[in-house]
């Protein structure tokens, strides 16, 4: 699989217009977690090496949600602007005459940023005179956004029927990585499951039966997988309507034997809190009350097993209530276990995920490939084509 690459291009003197995933959380106005914008600097430094004027594009949040107050990338531009070591001009709007104008007296090396592109409703709707506007700014696109390559949105994708579209330093990467464990994959490979949905992650678990050696399913989706086993799951968090889907999948994987596994103990309270009184218990003992909020100790050391032996190991969601002290453990483990694995390729992805792997301060250099994109990680290994992916493929 072949992107169009920024590396082969000259942009000396050309406006860039650059698509990023700068949808970061924040607090009182303060980013919280700069991880997707530190991601995409090397693009940024590549076209600010090359003389070319850049035009930044991200979204924030949900507007029609939230509202517009607060979301604002005011805050985006100026720690963009600390991380450059340089000054990005923010703009109120992502088109019509201030924006032109701004644009137009871009000199090379000049870095603008444009208002949320989420604050028009022509971005999710992709509507085609909102991307030609917008195309209008620039000579060529340049998209750096797999977390948003799973959107069909105008920004994402509707651009590039107007302008030549290339792939940023870091979709590329994301892109080869992702490419060479679907096609050549080191033995045994490890899939890990967690999280809440099944239905995001059943595309990959179908993908993968024939080729992975284990999986490991962890989380509300072990829940879901328990009840369609037939355990009582007292009180936690499952999807009663999945459970066919659940049935379906553990038939499917009946070939595996004893390598589709499902937690046998588990940390279980009847609330939930940092400090409340909990329980490890075998899953038979779970009834009532009791909500199953972490995978118990003989999990742990039956799922380590398998990953200190692995050479491939994909993960996506985290085992337990990890945001809980209480319930952090099975997660924390899990985290410890694959960064400890030297020897193994190790792709990592989902916000939660990483926000795990941040809680134990273990860095995010221990792994080999930390996916940008939760939900664009999902869908590209279980084989779905990405509209942000197609627009940059070379045909």
């Amino acid at each position: 699989m072949k992107v169009k690459s920024l590396k082969d291009l000259d942009v000396s003197g050309k406006k860039v217009l650059l698509r990023v995933d700068f949808n970061v959380p924040l607090e009182n106005g303060k980013i919280m977690d700069d991880t997707r914008m530190t991601a995409a600097l090397p693009t940024i430094e590549h076209l600010l090496k090359s003389g070319a004027k850049i035009i930044v594009m991200s979204h924030l949040g949900r507007p029609e949600e939230e509202g517009k107050e607060g979301l604002k990338m005011d805050p985006i531009a100026k720690h963009l602007g600390e991380l450059l070591k340089k000054p990005v001009k923010k703009l109120d709007a992502c088109i019509g005459p201030d924006v032109q104008k701004a644009v137009a007296d871009m000199k090379a090396g000049d870095v603008i940023m444009l208002e949320n592109t989420r604050f028009y409703d022509e971005e999710e709707q992709c509507d085609d005179n909102f991307c030609k506007e917008l195309a209008a700014l620039a000579d060529l696109y340049v998209t750096d956004s797999f977390g948003t390559a799973h959107r069909k949105h105008a920004t994402t994708y509707g651009i590039a029927k107007h302008l030549p579209a290339y792939a940023g330093l870091l979709m590329e990467k994301e892109i080869t990585t992702l490419s060479e464990i679907m096609k050549d994959t080191e033995k045994p490979l490890a899939i890990i499951m967690g999280g809440s949905k099944i239905e995001t992650k059943i595309g990959l678990i179908r993908n993968f039966l024939p080729r992975a050696d284990y999986f490991l399913i962890g989380g509300g989706l072990a829940n879901t997988f328990l009840a369609a086993e037939g355990f009582d799951v007292g009180a936690s968090l499952y999807e009663k309507e999945k459970i066919p889907m659940a049935q379906e999948i553990m038939l499917a994987a009946e070939s595996l034997k004893d390598r589709f596994l499902l937690p046998i103990d588990a940390v279980v309270a009847d609330q939930i809190g940092d400090n409340v009184p909990s329980l490890d218990l075998p899953l038979e003992d779970v009834e009532g009350d009791m909500k199953i909020l972490d995978i118990g100790k003989r999990t742990v050391k039956l799922y380590t097993e398998v990953i200190k032996k692995a050479k491939t190991i994909i993960w996506n969601g985290p085992l337990g209530l990890f945001e809980k002290k209480a319930f952090a453990e099975g997660t924390a483990q899990m985290v410890r276990a694959i960064a400890n694995n030297k020897g193994a390729k190790t792709i990592i992805g989902g916000g939660d995920t990483i926000d795990s792997i941040k809680n134990l301060g273990i860095s995010l250099d221990s792994f080999t490939h930390v996916s940008t994109g939760g939900g664009a990680m999902l869908q590209f290994l279980e084989g779905t084509a990405l509209p942000g992916v197609e627009i940059i493929m070379e045909k």
